[in-house]
């Protein structure tokens, strides 16, 4: 009990003193004597302060991290993907300019000509019975395609139709081993044909019929032309010679020719559905 009575006591003295000492704190204002204890405390108690706001700090920053971690996430995805569309448009704009400019020329080849043209895509390149080398277009029947028409494209011959369906033709390079069409030699009118060796459709060969007639490098070939106009409309430019084959004793002479048309990369072409009259 005198201990309870004694603490009561000694609880009620500090009280009283530190009412005293808050009073004459108050009264003296900015010239007490209390002052420099004052300060010593705050900056005790602020250190204090920001010693435990540098402790907790970290620990808030991480679990507010660990809170927009999956938001974060999400923005990531979402720019992510949206850069591939934004790619793949840049892509797709690309090929469209490409296909407007080859489409230009093959009308302009049209014109100058007097071709009646059904404009077509090449959508795979794919072997067929008794050819090695042949393309599948996106036209058909419907589109008012037939068997043996020519196939070109804005820089020259590409080769002919073999099959048609409603949707969908086959067309069998003019690089193909099996392929051969009549030629001309511009300038001298030399005839003979032109044969497919393969090699990627780098090489045509060129067999012309008058063993004696001239032919040098940088000579242009174009097609003879067919009876009304199938498989080959005349006039379609096929190539330029880079060499002639020494054939000595021969009754024809062979020369070797690098086609306009680029065969191994093919992709906006022309069905020629009606020759010109002339």
């Amino acid at each position: 009990m005198r201990d309870t009575r004694r603490a009561r006591m000694s609880l009620g003295v500090l009280l009283a003193a530190a009412l005293v000492l808050m009073t004459v704190d108050h009264r003296a204002g900015a010239n007490s004597p209390l002052s420099p204890l004052r300060g010593a405390g705050a900056e005790l108690f602020g250190a204090a302060e920001d010693f435990g706001a540098g402790l907790v700090r970290p620990v808030g920053h991480f679990f507010e991290t660990m809170a927009a971690a999956p938001d974060a996430q999400r923005r990531i995805d979402v720019l992510r993907a949206e850069n591939q569309r934004l790619r793949r448009d840049l892509m797709a704009q690309a090929l469209d300019r490409e296909r407007s400019q080859e489409l230009s020329r093959l009308l302009s080849v049209a014109g100058i000509a007097g071709y009646r043209l059904v404009p077509a895509q090449v959508i795979a390149r794919r072997g067929t019975p008794g050819f090695e080398e042949a393309v599948q277009l996106d036209v058909g029947s419907a589109d008012g395609v037939r068997s043996e028409m020519t196939v070109l494209n804005g820089d020259g011959l590409v080769g002919r139709v073999v099959q048609v369906g409603t949707s969908t033709s086959t067309v069998v390079l003019l690089s193909d081993p099996a392929s051969a069409a009549g030629a001309r030699l511009e300038g001298s009118n030399e005839i003979g044909l032109v044969h497919g060796i393969g090699q990627n459709g780098r090489l045509l060969r060129f067999r012309l019929l008058d063993s004696s007639a001239q032919i040098v490098p940088g000579r242009r070939i174009v097609s003879f032309g067919s009876q009304r106009g199938a498989p080959y409309v005349a006039g379609v430019p096929i190539g330029v010679v880079e060499h002639v084959e020494a054939t000595p004793g021969e009754l024809t002479r062979i020369a070797y020719a690098r086609p306009y048309a680029d065969l191994t990369a093919l992709d906006v072409v022309g069905v020629v559905v009606r020759a010109p009259q002339r």
